[in-house]
């Protein structure tokens, strides 16, 4: 198994390719779409980088994975899709996250919460193979009630559970999040053994240091700044309600997570041929 990175400076987002280098087959986690708020233009350079690796290596991608629901970046499933044919997967429960956000964004009763949108869900447990890379779901809500993180042998994609230990763990204050179920999540990661690499999904760089993205669970134990082997689980719940009362909304949630719940699809074009995304005013919550 090889593991290339890709970093999207514009939203600190890591993308992977995990792959079998004997077989020529992997797996793209959590790509990247390019969204200009200002003239809501959407390009694809950052995905490109990443097929262009795919290209370059001569591999298949039969899957392209998202962790979850991102509120910060557009996913690029579906130009993996169109580009490779390759099956988009999430996890099992994005239903959860879709109704809430239907109500949102008003987006009817006709709008399917069942997943539908993606190609292939994934619970607890359920597993995927490219080549000898054999990919296991393991449910780590608490970011989002549908959170997935991904093992690798010896490696775990953590989506946004956890940031390098300078930084912390998610928030969890979108709609379904929850403190006490992230704290159980990254417990069940810190009970996994101390050599296991995790891979994050964000690097906000704090202090100006330069890019990291890999880590171990020994060295998260020891000294993520938000939730160490020793934080009660008491500790980190008031913790993350004091700090996420801080936290202004993410600049590009209101269009990520129309396209997100879509499964990497924008939505239907109107009668002019040109899509929409709905901005619902005095809806969210955030400083700022």
């Amino acid at each position: 198994m090889l593991i290339q990175e890709f970093f999207d400076e514009a939203t600190s987002t890591l993308t992977y390719v995990v792959y079998d280098e004997a077989a020529r087959e992997g797996v793209v986690i959590d790509p990247v779409l390019d969204f200009d708020p200002k003239s809501a233009r959407i390009r694809t350079l950052s995905a490109e980088r990443v097929a262009a690796f795919v290209d370059r290596e001569t591999l298949a991608i039969p899957y392209v994975i998202d962790t979850h629901a991102h509120a910060d970046h557009l996913t690029a499933l579906s130009f993996f899709g169109e580009r490779y044919g390759s099956k988009s997967v999430t996890g099992a429960g994005v239903g959860a996250v879709q109704e809430k956000f239907r109500t949102v964004f008003n987006l009817g009763a006709d709008f399917p919460v069942d997943g539908r949108q993606f190609d292939l869900l994934l619970d607890e447990g359920d597993e995927i193979e490219v080549g000898s890379v054999r990919i296991r779901a393991m449910h780590t809500p608490g970011h989002t009630p549908a959170h997935m993180s991904w093992q690798v042998g010896d490696a775990l994609f953590v989506g946004d559970s956890l940031f390098m230990p300078d930084h912390g763990t998610a928030r969890v204050d979108f709609p379904g999040g929850s403190a006490g179920d992230l704290y159980d999540s990254i417990q069940r990661i810190y009970a996994l053994p101390d050599e296991t690499r995790l891979f994050m999904c964000h690097d906000y760089q704090p202090g100006g240091r330069a890019m990291r993205f890999e880590t171990t669970v020994a060295e998260q134990k020891a000294s993520n700044v938000q939730l160490d082997a020793k934080t009660s689980r008491d500790e980190f719940m008031a913790f993350r309600s004091e700090r996420d009362a801080e936290l202004a909304a993410p600049a590009l949630i209101l269009p990520s997570i129309q396209v997100n719940i879509r499964g990497g699809h924008l939505p239907e074009p109107e009668d002019n041929g040109t899509s929409y995304l709905k901005i619902p005013l005095n809806v969210l919550g955030g400083a700022g």
